[in-house]
């Protein structure tokens, strides 16, 4: 767990937890600035994109606003044939292109920090 607060990566409880567990922008901003305990990332072009990394969806005017992970893919990577996984409707091997999004940001996870 990392204690950094807002820019934290911990979840005790639902009421006790870094926003990176439920914001889409904070879970990005905490995966690519992370230099302390816990996982780090790097944005990438969907044609690096593995199982285990992040899509976020920017579906509406907001901002984005789902992060689904990726769980498969069928081939080389594009939004045809990546296959993710999602909590807010729960979902597994569902394909990234029957989202209805206007764009979309590629996360790989490039490790983790166990201090």
């Amino acid at each position: 767990m990392n204690y950094q607060g807002e820019l934290g990566w911990y979840y005790n409880s639902v009421g006790d937890r870094a926003p990176a567990w439920t914001s889409v922008e904070y879970l990005y901003k905490f995966l690519l600035g992370n230099q302390g305990i816990g996982p780090y990332a790097r944005e990438v072009g969907i044609e690096e994109i593995q199982p285990g990394d992040i899509i976020q969806l920017r579906l509406g005017d907001t901002g984005f606003q789902h992060s689904p992970i990726v769980v498969n893919l069928l081939g080389s990577p594009n939004p045809n044939n990546i296959l993710v996984a999602a909590h807010t409707y729960d979902t597994n091997n569902r394909p990234l292109n029957t989202y209805l999004y206007l764009e979309y940001r590629c996360i790989h996870i490039a490790g983790v920090r166990k201090w």
